[in-house]
């Protein structure tokens, strides 16, 4: 299994980093998380294109994990090499009305060649031939789903999420824990910040734990950051 990571940032436009994306890629299947502004550029440029994911999963809808679904649907129909296989999109409560309304703005994403399986996930597990996809709601929008996919090893995603008992439990003992730390010290309602990352550390003992979805007040923090924890950047891999 491994983690590319397309995008660590956030809304705030960066040039270090993009908005939420990462790819994991095991035997059988090409899984994107999250699809944020200027993902399909990032993907060719990680050396992707769109008609190797099969799967995409939204954590929410919030522009910066979702505004370049529409690119990505578009460029399956009119790209080099138009999609012909199935592509499965999985959100949390809402993602069939998600979908649709993006379809009326934008019909011209409608598949042509392919199908779009829509499933709903919040509190569900998903069998995937040898890959295990289980899903958990979180706190921050209605729709807010963490992730946990397993296959030998597992990768567990929090989303953007305030602290909950529920993540303690997804994220028990996995192998990495990709989780928001959107500020270092300042806590925002529906959003982590170092504090409450140790306590949610302490109770689910990942083995690794990558802080992603980056404010710009990371840049100016002079704290020290030990292992199990390690600051994402965009294109880092990781290979479990």
């Amino acid at each position: 299994m491994k983690l590319v990571c397309l995008g660590t940032g956030t809304s705030i436009p960066s040039l270090k980093r993009s908005s939420s994306a990462y790819i994991i890629s095991t035997k059988a299947h090409r899984i994107l998380i999250d699809i944020g502004p200027s993902v399909v550029r990032r993907m060719l440029e990680c050396g992707y294109t769109v008609n190797d994911i099969d799967t995409i999963i939204l954590t929410h809808f919030h522009v910066d994990h979702t505004a370049d679904l529409a690119t990505f649907l578009f460029a399956c129909n009119y790209g080099i090499e138009p999609r012909l296989k199935q592509l499965l999109l999985i959100g949390g409560p809402g993602i069939r009305t998600f979908f649709k309304r993006l379809a009326t703005l934008y019909p011209w994403i409608k598949p042509n060649n392919y199908s779009v399986r829509i499933k709903r996930m919040s509190q569900d597990l998903l069998h995937l031939d040898d890959l295990t996809i289980c899903t958990e709601c979180m706190r921050h929008n209605r729709e807010s789903i963490g992730i946990r996919i397993e296959e030998k090893k597992s990768i567990t995603f929090s989303g953007d999420t305030d602290y909950t008992k529920r993540l303690e439990s997804l994220a028990q003992d996995t192998d990495l824990f990709v989780v928001e730390c959107s500020f270092p010290e300042r806590k925002v309602k529906g959003h982590l910040n170092l504090t409450l990352l140790e306590k949610l550390v302490e109770k689910a003992h990942p083995k690794k734990v990558l802080i992603s979805h980056l404010y710009p007040e990371w840049q100016t923090f002079r704290g020290v950051l030990q292992a199990p924890y390690l600051l994402a950047e965009d294109g880092m891999e990781i290979d479990l």
